[in-house]
């Protein structure tokens, strides 16, 4: 997918699944590099949510969406690289990712980690218990 370059006075609608504690995690780091306030930070798992004409619930859960400041939508690997884009310190890596085939590759890696996620979330959901039960007693 082609790259559509962004002004500078537009932001991303980034839509993420603030339930998942992964999720959570990495849209937090996003928050603190986004000094340039160039994202918008929409979390699709709450009642507020149900959807927003363009983008359904279920579509928003089920794979990492960015809406452009133009309105294009994209998703998977190349809302990632539209994001690196936009973070300082990160806009190395979208350089890197427009490579040709860099999305392809990163997009394969990308639904390979969405069918493991719940595994991982699970697993990490016992690791939080861990520390919290470490950090009570």
């Amino acid at each position: 997918m082609k790259h559509v370059r962004q002004g500078a006075d537009q932001t991303l609608s980034l839509f993420y699944d603030g339930s998942c504690p992964l999720c959570a995690l990495e849209i937090g780091y996003y928050k603190r590099c986004d000094t340039d306030q160039a994202l918008n930070f929409v979390d699709v798992s709450t009642e507020r949510f149900s959807g927003d004409g363009r983008l359904t619930r279920s579509q928003a859960m089920a794979r990492f969406h960015v809406r452009l400041g133009n309105g294009l939508r994209v998703s998977g690997a190349q809302a990632f690289v539209e994001v690196w884009r936009v973070l300082p310190g990160w806009r190395w890596l979208a350089r890197l990712a427009s490579l040709p085939g860099a999305v392809t590759v990163l997009e394969v890696f990308y639904r390979l980690f969405l069918r493991i996620r719940p595994l991982i979330i699970r697993g990490f959901g016992g690791y939080q218990r861990g520390i919290g039960r470490s950090r009570s007693r």
